[in-house]
């Protein structure tokens, strides 16, 4: 009874790494590499604030090849500090199969004046 426990034991964690690798893996943001986050001027004057959900297309060799709103903060100065700011990053590009490749990440930025 041991040796067919040991043996669906392994078969278990076999089928759990070959699951793993099969998975895709979003590409993930080096904040370090970013551009400083700077709240622009005139969004200050306004007393401007929200949050802005991005997607940014990774390439396989971590940068970034196009970005985008996904939802605007409602000031579209705050939406294109935003896009200036993670268009400038590096990113650890996604995987799929345990292969680098072209990805889309998603991104989320607070603005807030508190």
């Amino acid at each position: 009874m041991k040796k067919l426990s040991i043996a669906l034991t392994l078969l278990a964690v076999v089928g759990l790494q070959n699951w793993a690798m099969a998975s895709e893996i979003a590409p993930i943001v080096e904040k370090t590499s970013c551009e400083k986050a700077v709240y622009p001027k005139a969004s200050l004057m306004n007393e401007e604030s929200g949050t802005v959900l991005l997607s940014i297309l990774v390439t396989a060799d971590g940068n970034v090849l196009e970005s985008k709103v996904e939802q605007s903060s409602g000031s579209k100065t705050l939406d294109k500090a935003a896009v200036k700011i993670y268009s400038s990053c590096k990113f650890k590009p996604g995987a799929k199969d345990g292969k680098p490749q072209q990805a889309w990440a998603k991104l989320e930025h607070v603005w807030s004046l508190s």
